[in-house]
């Protein structure tokens, strides 16, 4: 990882269906993200948060792209942020923010890296498209834009398409599936870590796959961790908890076995929801989690 840390703040929440994660970047710069990774040695610039356009009308529960256009003007500005602070020498550390986000993330740092792995902590799969979706919501579609499934304006932001490669991306700790995004996870065989094989495999040996599959062939490996991943015991506040995730100290297996790995070129933390946080609680884990990925260690 480069010593040099461009965090980048995206306080989007027109993806999800509960207000608040908006609020997330603050929360998680409260809760000292800046402070723990300077301890760690690392140079870290904070750039502030991108301005995101909240148009003041309510789109219908039929409407299948909710937000659309305020998400890709968003999207579009986050590729060009992403995209010059990459070319500045920076690692990327982008904060949400719901995970509609990684739109734009993945446009910006895709531009850098022509097969780039994807790693998707997630109790989602976020690949949901406006046939399959049950609820409209752009933030369970992102992984799937990327792959160059779904809107076509929303597939081409930074004006390419697709982002990344199916074999190249494995989803972590999910356990809440669309029928849609079953089909497609077995159409295009994207390796998927249920919480069922964490359960009987356990961590490690689900993290050394993960690592096999987008270290191979690839030129860097984008972390996408969205705090739902975790068990709500650990993060409550997130805006679509699902019982029975990721334990903490699993989830800090994870990121240091990442960090040994030193394939990680970029991050982006999301979904965390202040209003439904408990004492930002949520915030802490996340910022936590930042220390292991970054190379924190005990001894």
């Amino acid at each position: 990882m480069s010593k040099r840390i461009a965090l980048i703040g995206v306080p989007m929440d027109l993806g999800a269906d509960r207000r608040g994660v908006d609020m997330g970047p603050a929360a998680i710069r409260y809760a000292g993200l800046t402070r723990r990774l300077e301890a760690l040695g690392y140079q870290v610039e904070d750039f502030g948060d991108l301005p995101v356009h909240h148009e003041p009308k309510i789109p219908s529960p039929e409407e299948k792209l909710k937000y659309k256009d305020e998400i890709l003007s968003a999207a579009e500005d986050l590729a060009s942020r992403v995209d010059g602070k990459i070319r500045d020498g920076y690692f990327p550390l982008i904060i949400g923010g719901d995970h509609s986000i990684s739109i734009g993330s993945l446009a910006g740092i895709a531009l850098h890296k022509k097969r780039l792995g994807v790693i998707w902590f997630d109790a989602h799969g976020d690949l949901n498209t406006a046939e399959t979706t049950p609820s409209g919501n752009i933030h369970g579609m992102p992984l799937a834009l990327a792959l160059g499934i779904g809107d076509e304006r929303l597939t081409n932001v930074g004006g390419y398409s697709p982002k990344v490669s199916p074999e190249n991306v494995v989803i972590i700790g999910a356990r809440d599936l669309d029928p849609g995004e079953k089909e497609l996870i077995h159409r295009l065989k994207i390796r998927v870590f249920t919480m069922h094989e964490i359960d009987r495999m356990g961590m490690t040996y689900c993290m050394e796959e993960a690592l096999k599959i987008v270290g191979k062939d690839t030129d860097g490996v984008h972390l996408s961790l969205d705090l739902d991943g975790i068990d709500p015991l650990y993060a409550p506040g997130v805006g679509t908890p699902v019982v029975g995730g990721i334990t903490y100290r699993e989830s800090h297996l994870a990121m240091e076995m990442l960090a040994e790995s030193g394939l990680v070129t970029s991050v982006e933390f999301v979904e965390v929801n202040p209003i439904l946080d408990v004492e930002n609680k949520t915030a802490k884990v996340a910022v936590a989690l930042a220390g292991s990925l970054f190379g924190e260690k005990l001894l």
